[in-house]
């Protein structure tokens, strides 16, 4: 049918709004679900991976929101510039606790005073961390060993070892708001970079710990969650097909940023 011939036509990047809760797959699985639905095409699992090809330039943890970066057609084959390009996130810390997860999700694991933190103390630790620096990934991540995520050998309760330092690169970390023991920051970094780790590092030069609360992809190259995200209401063959059109001309003026030598085309979960 028409609809059908619409979506299969459809080739390049757009943006959508992934909600908190699912994980980055699942938001994909959705979205092509629904395409298809719309078109009136009928698959099991396995086909409809082949049928449709869609893919995301880069995870989202389940419990972060904002911008998923999503190729479909021969748009697929230009997500690795997406995966190693610059990306923005606001993120709620919380002094005080540490977790087995870095974030909300986990097991709290250390709980340590933090009265004596101010936020002249915190804005002068931020510094440390702008810039080239090294950091360890999180064992819960999307990064795999022997082809398997670290986070799921970790559910199994299986022994992981951290992975080593990498260098990953911090294009500006600044202060938005500080009550304790919570503080909002406002970072854009590399490819390969984790705010999970970023907080917690934080933690611990403050002589305390610190875990991540709340995290917002609010931009992935030139995609930002205000102009560009499609809600879930507008996963549409037609919403998509005009955010293409725009997302072209987007795409074009995009200035490059420098990739690290060590950044890794699915290594970018944050």
């Amino acid at each position: 049918g028409r609809a059908a011939d619409k979506l299969f036509s459809l080739s390049g990047l757009f943006a959508v709004r992934k909600p908190k809760g699912p994980t980055s797959a699942a938001v994909l699985n959705l979205l092509k679900e629904r395409l298809l639905a719309e078109a009136g095409v009928q698959t099991d699992g396995k086909k409809r991976n082949q049928v449709l090809k869609i893919g995301h330039g880069g995870t989202l943890d389940s419990a972060a929101t904002g911008v998923l970066v999503v190729g479909i057609g021969k748009g697929t084959k230009m997500l690795g510039t997406m995966l190693t390009g610059s990306k923005k996130y606001t993120a709620i810390g919380m002094l005080g606790k540490a977790t087995d997860t870095l974030d909300a999700t986990g097991k709290v694991t250390e709980e340590k005073p933090y009265d004596q933190v101010t936020k002249g103390d915190l804005e002068n630790v931020l510094q440390k961390f702008i810039g080239d620096i090294m950091q360890v990934p999180p064992l819960y991540s999307a990064l795999k060993k022997d082809g398997e995520r670290l986070s799921t050998l970790m559910k199994r309760g299986e022994a992981v070892e951290a992975k080593p330092a990498r260098p990953v690169r911090v294009y500006s970390l600044s202060l938005q708001h500080f009550q304790p023991p919570l503080f909002t920051l406002d970072v854009e970094c590399s490819g390969g970079f984790y705010v999970r780790s970023l907080v917690n590092d934080i933690g611990k030069e403050l002589s305390t710990c610190a875990t991540v609360q709340e995290l917002t992809r609010t931009k992935q190259g030139p995609f930002t969650l205000e102009e560009h995200a499609l809600q879930e209401d507008k996963w549409t063959i037609d919403e998509i097909a005009q955010s293409l059109e725009l997302c072209t001309a987007l795409l074009l003026g995009e200035p490059a940023r420098k990739k690290l030598k060590t950044e890794h085309p699915g290594e970018t979960a944050v």
